[in-house]
C-alpha cells in the first residue's frame, strides 16, 4: 500500500502522536520510519486522496504537534510513496541535507504577509502625483481629445500601479527582514503586491510582529496586511 508522508524530524524528536490520527476515512494510523539520525512520520496513504477540510486539518495537526515538541520539516500535503522501504531510502540517501536544513529551521516558525492597497485609493493618489496622467483624464473628460488617450492613459497608470508596488514591497520587505532569519517570495496575485514568508525565530516573534503592526500603521487604511502564524516552516524546507 502507498504511503502518505507529514514530515521529517529527528531521530532524538519526541514525536508524540498518540492523540492524532493520519488522513483517510476512517482515519489512518500514524507511525515512524526511522534512520539512525532522521525519522519520518507516515501513514498509510487512502486510495483516492483529495484536499477535503478533514484531511487537510489532520495533516495541519500532525505538523502543530511535531512543531510544538521541536523542529520539524513538514512536507506539503498530498506527499506519497511506495512503502516505508522509499521513505526510509530517502532518509539514508539524504541524511546531510535533512539534518542541515533542521539545523537552520531550529527554533524557528514562519509566518507569511500578503499586503494589497485599495485599488480607488491608488489610482486617486496617481492622478494627484502624476502631471501626465492627470493631464490625459482631463483630456478625456473634456471630450476633446483623441480616441487614442484612454489606452494611452490606461498604459500610463498599470506603469505607475507596477512601480509603485514594486517600491512598496521593497520598503515592506526592507523594515521586516532584519526581525526574520530568512524569507521566500512569492508572485503576488490578485491585487496584491506582496506575498513573501518569513522564517523567524520563536525568541524573536515579538519584535517581528511589532514591527509588522507599525508597518501597517504607517502605509494607513488604504492598505490591507494580512499576516498569518506561527506555521510550520513550510517554504522553508
Amino acid at each position: 500500500m502507498a504511503v502518505y508522508v507529514y514530515s521529517i524530524v529527528s531521530a532524538t524528536h519526541p514525536q508524540r502522536l498518540d492523540d492524532l490520527h493520519g488522513v483517510g476515512d476512517p482515519p489512518a494510523t500514524l507511525r515512524t520510519v526511522r534512520t539512525e539520525s532522521l525519522s519520518a512520520v507516515v501513514s498509510n496513504a487512502p486510495e483516492e486522496l483529495r484536499p477535503k477540510r478533514r484531511d487537510l486539518s489532520a495533516h495541519q495537526s500532525v505538523q502543530e504537534q511535531l512543531m510544538a515538541d521541536g523542529t520539524v520539516l513538514p512536507l506539503q500535503f498530498g506527499f506519497t510513496t511506495t512503502d516505508d522501504d522509499a521513505v526510509r531510502a530517502v532518509l539514508e540517501d539524504s541524511t546531510d541535507e535533512f539534518s542541515e536544513r533542521l539545523r537552520a529551521l531550529e527554533g524557528c516558525v514562519e509566518y507569511h504577509l500578503k499586503a494589497a492597497q485599495d485599488e480607488d485609493a491608488l489610482l486617486r493618489q496617481i492622478l494627484q502625483e502624476s502631471d501626465e496622467a492627470r493631464g490625459l483624464n482631463e483630456e478625456i473628460r473634456s471630450g476633446r481629445g483623441s480616441p487614442d488617450l484612454p489606452l494611452a492613459l490606461g498604459e500610463l497608470v498599470s506603469q505607475e500601479v507596477q512601480a509603485r508596488q514594486d517600491q512598496l514591497a521593497t520598503g515592506v520587505l526592507a523594515a521586516l527582514r532584519g526581525f526574520a532569519r530568512e524569507e521566500r517570495s512569492s508572485q503576488p496575485t490578485g491585487n496584491d503586491f506582496l506575498n513573501v514568508s518569513f522564517l523567524v525565530e520563536r525568541d524573536n516573534e515579538k519584535s517581528f510582529l511589532g514591527a509588522e503592526q507599525d508597518v501597517a500603521e504607517e502605509l494607513g487604511e488604504d492598505f490591507d496586511l494580512r499576516l498569518v502564524g506561527p506555521l510550520p516552516a513550510y517554504s522553508f524546507v
